[in-house]
């Protein structure tokens, strides 16, 4: 099966202020994405989640690497050429707050896609706003209203609404269900979840908490100071993970086995001071002279699983006692 989506040695710098030195946001990324796929992203908050989203959809312009959407290089299109493929890959934000202009109602911000890029006549824009207000769980005849007059799931419910108005093949959610109730949260997952199923969507995933990541995705990458430091299907990352970081984030979810049994060290790194060798080292439990010395590679450990470790090995989330 050809990949939907191809992401080759992405990176991102920006200067830092003050000097003549880098933050190095996102490193070296390489990542793949099959339709139908859901691919979860996870990591501390600050490890460069929300930035490669960003490079994927070119919403901002990657330092170098590539990224391949159905077949296209998007990193050597023109802003012109750009334009068509923005239709196939969309994104919904964290905030349903920030992300919906309180100016519009809730029609004209569901129509708005269809108006930029030229789709129907007004009536057929009409039509599909109502379809999309039913697939999301809303009744059309809240079309007229605005955002202020709506909870923040309901207008979570606009936001993705506004994401499937032309029908794209990807859509990229970045930490979609963070800022509502948990009860909320769980019935955002649903809808998703079965928006998946029924559209034949692929997703992008983001977000910080294990929990809503297991539940969603069918492949992991677990990132770290820019870098993805593990990378296999869920089942297997979550029952075995193979690098340290994942086995600390893993015990940090409520009522996890081991969770008392491996525990970060401090802080993560200032990106602008960078550790030498692996950047985990300082915080890694499993830390030897090798580690601070040489910086270890994303490296095949077992079939279709990845880890950025020396020392990585699959260790039983159940079953361990110590790292």
């Amino acid at each position: 099966m050809t990949a939907l989506l191809a992401v080759d040695a992405m990176t991102k710098d920006y200067p830092t202020r003050g000097s003549a030195g880098i933050l190095r946001a996102v490193d070296q990324v390489s990542l793949s994405l099959e339709p139908g796929e859901t691919l979860g992203i996870v990591g501390e908050s600050g490890c460069g989640k929300s930035t490669l989203a960003r490079l994927i959809l070119r919403l901002i312009e990657p330092t170098s690497g590539t990224v391949r959407f159905m077949g296209t290089d998007l990193t050597a299109l023109s802003g012109r050429a750009m334009r068509s493929h923005r239709r196939n890959m969309q994104i919904v934000f964290q905030d349903p707050y920030a992300s919906l202009d309180p100016r519009m109602s809730v029609g004209s911000i569901i129509a708005e896609p269809l108006d930029i890029h030229s789709v129907g006549d007004r009536q057929a824009r009409w039509r599909r706003v109502t379809e999309l207000l039913d697939l999301v769980g809303l009744s059309p005849a809240v079309a007229g209203r605005y955002p202020h007059e709506f909870s923040g799931g309901q207008r979570q419910r606009i936001g993705i609404a506004r994401a499937l108005a032309l029908d794209p093949k990807l859509v990229v959610l970045d930490e979609p269900v963070s800022a509502l109730d948990v009860s909320i949260q769980a019935q955002i997952l649903n809808l998703l979840l079965e928006l998946k199923g029924r559209l034949n969507l692929s997703y992008i995933f983001i977000s910080h908490d294990l929990s809503v990541i297991e539940h969603v995705s069918d492949r992991v990458a677990v990132m770290y100071l820019g870098r993805i430091v593990e990378m296999g299907p869920a089942e297997a990352v979550f029952d075995r993970p193979l690098h340290p970081y994942t086995r600390a984030l893993i015990a940090a979810i409520p009522g996890a086995a081991d969770r008392e049994r491996t525990v970060l060290r401090g802080d993560p790194p200032s990106p602008e001071r960078l550790p030498s060798g692996c950047h985990f080292h300082p915080r890694c439990p499993m830390a030897r002279e090798l580690c601070r010395e040489t910086a270890p590679v994303l490296r095949l450990i077992e079939q279709n699983r990845r880890a950025e470790c020396h020392f990585a090995v699959p260790v039983d989330i159940q079953t361990q006692a110590s790292i």
